[in-house]
């Protein structure tokens, strides 16, 4: 048979031109977005997806104990005395648990054990996640400037970013609490209470903890100012505020996302130690980092007590960081490879 003759698959005898495809093949060749390639390998990371369920019933948990609060379900701060012994411990094992209080009652107060965790996470994840929101600011701002301009004032954020740093975070925040706080209080007009409190401890952790972020983002800013985009902005005339936060910022926010997840335990974490050093939110408003920190006293008579915030606290932790390790994983375009 002559090469003129020859027939191949799918093309018409006439005049040789492939016919259109049918929609199921046209759908199985159709390309993908990056978003939807990242859905697809973070449905498949069944790990990733199970802390995916955590994280958010914790959100929901934090966003509507306000609301139980003051509809009456969840009470924080009603004392039962009459469920303490004379040691002021809780009647009966696991921390005098009942239908009434599922989790028992508080050591020395009475207060429901349950109600207190559970308003608790609402005041931990506010200060995290706004701490968390304005460290990716502070360095992502830090990191744009720095990774774009280049020369001396790259070399400037550099060393900023290298002094900051250095210093010991948890030994400033002991020393600088009191003139801190007051200073909380002078700015914003709000009394000594667990809003200056709040507003104190996130201002600080963000203060200390924009540092990574900066360094990641001027790592990619490094490379994305050679795109032909960026470079097309330069040669228009774009001003500086533009490129940075129309043209550059836009392809930041996957390894942005990342690390506010990233932050976010860590952040939960941090809150829990200061409040140990009765830095952060203090009694009665209750949080994660202070419930654990009340319950160290009465980890030997009621160890139930003490295990629950520390159970609760790590499930979080755990649960965000995994999250953060997918997410880093399905939004890496080479993932699959």
């Amino acid at each position: 048979m002559s090469e003129s003759s020859t027939v191949f698959e799918g093309e018409e005898l006439s005049g040789g031109s492939t016919p259109p495809a049918s929609p199921e093949k046209a759908k199985e060749i159709a390309g993908k977005s990056p978003m939807k390639l990242a859905m697809m390998r973070l449905r498949k990371d069944k790990l990733t997806m199970v802390s995916l369920t955590v994280v958010v019933l914790v959100v929901v948990a934090a966003v509507l104990a306000p609301l139980l609060v003051k509809m009456g379900v969840l009470d924080p701060f009603g004392y039962n005395q009459d469920l303490l012994d004379a040691n002021t411990i809780p009647e009966g094992g696991w921390s005098g648990a009942s239908l009434s209080h599922p989790l028992g009652v508080e050591p020395g107060t009475g207060r429901d054990a349950m109600s207190r965790f559970w308003y608790g996470i609402t005041f931990s994840l506010i200060i995290a996640l706004t701490a968390a929101i304005l460290s990716v600011v502070i360095g992502a701002i830090i990191g744009i400037v720095a990774g774009f301009s280049g020369g001396w004032m790259d070399a400037i954020l550099s060393r900023f970013t290298d002094l900051t740093l250095s210093f010991p975070s948890t030994l400033m925040l002991l020393a600088l609490s009191a003139l801190g706080l007051e200073l909380v209080q002078q700015v914003t007009g709000l009394p000594n209470g667990p809003l200056a409190q709040g507003i104190y401890c996130t201002v600080v952790l963000a203060i200390f903890g924009w540092t990574s972020t900066a360094r990641v983002v001027r790592g990619q800013v490094l490379s994305i100012k050679q795109r032909e985009f960026v470079e097309a902005a330069i040669v228009l005339g774009a001003s500086k505020p533009r490129i940075y936060f129309k043209e550059i910022l836009p392809n930041l926010w996957a390894p942005l996302l990342v690390l506010v997840t990233l932050m976010m335990p860590a952040y939960i974490s941090a809150e829990a130690a200061l409040s140990y050093l009765q830095v952060s939110v203090k009694p009665p408003t209750p949080t994660l980092g202070n419930v654990l920190a009340d319950s160290l006293k009465y980890a030997q008579v009621d160890p139930f007590y003490f295990f629950m915030p520390a159970i609760l606290i790590a499930t979080i932790v755990i649960s965000f960081n995994l999250l953060g390790d997918g997410l880093r994983d399905a939004l890496d375009p080479k993932g699959d490879r």
